[in-house]
């Protein structure tokens, strides 16, 4: 499942945002345990701020999201926003049985952002 930071951040004007995304959190943990007699895994991952194309169509100019990210790259520990591949890394894994023992887990793809 794909969830976000916000689910775990106090971000000021974000409040339904935020709330949706602690619910998808809060699925994963229900449906893990629903799911455990079927043999189906369920977790979530929480990206950061993950630099993609769709950042484009928000109608903010492209000085301004220069800025935007620029800003973040100072408030993620890393230094760096994270690109799709990061994210696609860690999607890569859950499908795997490399993650077998993994069930019910929010796993953080955020260079440390909600984490320090």
């Amino acid at each position: 499942m794909n969830a976000s930071i916000v689910g775990s951040k106090g971000f000021a004007n974000w409040s339904v945002y935020s709330a949706t995304q602690a619910a998808v959190r809060s699925f994963a943990r229900t449906w893990a345990a629903d799911l455990k007699g079927r043999g189906i895994r369920v977790n979530a991952i929480s990206p950061g701020v993950i630099e993609t194309p769709g950042y484009g169509t928000v109608g903010m100019s492209a000085a301004d999201l220069e800025g935007y990210f620029g800003f973040t790259n100072t408030m993620t520990p890393l230094e760096r926003n994270g690109a799709a591949e990061d994210v696609a890394s860690v999607v890569t894994f859950l499908a795997s049985d490399e993650s077998r023992f993994m069930t019910g887990s929010e796993v953080f793809v955020d260079g440390g952002f909600a984490q320090i």
